[in-house]
């Protein structure tokens, strides 16, 4: 069994979360701050009705399957098939009344990803891929997707959700990767990197992501041509600091001066 078998059952897990979720969209739902420090680490119902509704799902579809999600932690996580599920990627956008979230779903097949979809209900837009390939499907119809060629960093898009969310030498480490590229710009979350995938910009650099922020987008990446990888220029599937670049050349050049 390959992880293509999977992409319909993908979909449903997409519909049901999407279902779950549209409802609480742009309403006056409570917020509730799951960091114990100074920081705003917010989750409402509609991430943990989201990620319940897709467990059970998995759960009735496939008991023998494991689970990692954002809310509700790791089940079975040694399993042959494990599914990681962010229900609502962007809740700070999501909270704003902003579109730019999605629920990432991603499977893996012994640890390593093999099939991701970023699913956005509100545009009814889905991002998937498998590695091997990546598909865009939305109001307007279905479509490969695949990264843009970019010779150089000074002339690279880069994107971050927000350099606030680094620490104080990360912040400056990126600082020096905006001020070498053409142009700079914060938010996006999830979106982020499917807008790299459909080529549309070049970098994406991000600090302090769990797996369920970054393993369901590798495979989308991956599959439109482009490179994801930690600032040590090693695998991304346990998150952290990560850069993804759709043109290798702009990777390389961004991993220097990460690296440094």
């Amino acid at each position: 069994m390959t992880a293509i078998d999977f992409s319909a059952f993908v979909d449903e897990l997409a519909a049901v979360a999407g279902e779950t979720i549209l409802p609480f969209f742009r309403t006056s739902l409570s917020v509730h701050n799951k960091s114990r420090g100074g920081s705003f680490d917010p989750v409402t119902a509609a991430d943990r009705a989201a990620e319940t509704a897709m467990r059970a799902l998995i759960r009735r579809t496939f008991p023998d399957h494991g689970m990692i999600g954002e809310e509700y932690g790791a089940e079975h996580a040694d399993a042959e098939y494990v599914w990681v599920l962010d229900p609502i990627d962007g809740t700070k956008s999501f909270i704003s009344g902003m579109p730019m979230w999605g629920t990432l779903i991603g499977l893996t097949h012994f640890g390593h990803p093999v099939f991701g979809m970023m699913n956005q209900p509100f545009t009814r837009e889905r991002f998937s891929g498998d590695g091997g390939g990546a598909r865009y499907r939305g109001p307007n119809g279905e479509r490969a997707l695949r990264v843009r060629t970019c010779a150089n960093l000074s002339e690279a898009v880069v994107f971050t959700t927000s350099p606030r969310l680094m620490n104080a030498t990360d912040r400056a480490i990126f600082a020096r990767v905006e001020d070498a590229t053409r142009l700079s710009r914060y938010g996006g979350d999830c979106y982020a990197y499917c807008m790299l995938a459909a080529g549309h910009l070049d970098l994406v650099v991000e600090t302090e992501l769990k797996a369920h922020d970054v393993v369901p987008l590798v495979p989308i990446i991956t599959g439109a041509g482009g490179v994801i990888t930690t600032w040590e220029n090693a695998s991304p599937d346990s998150g952290g600091r990560i850069v993804a670049a759709g043109d290798r050349r702009v990777h390389a050049a961004a991993l220097e001066i990460l690296k440094g």
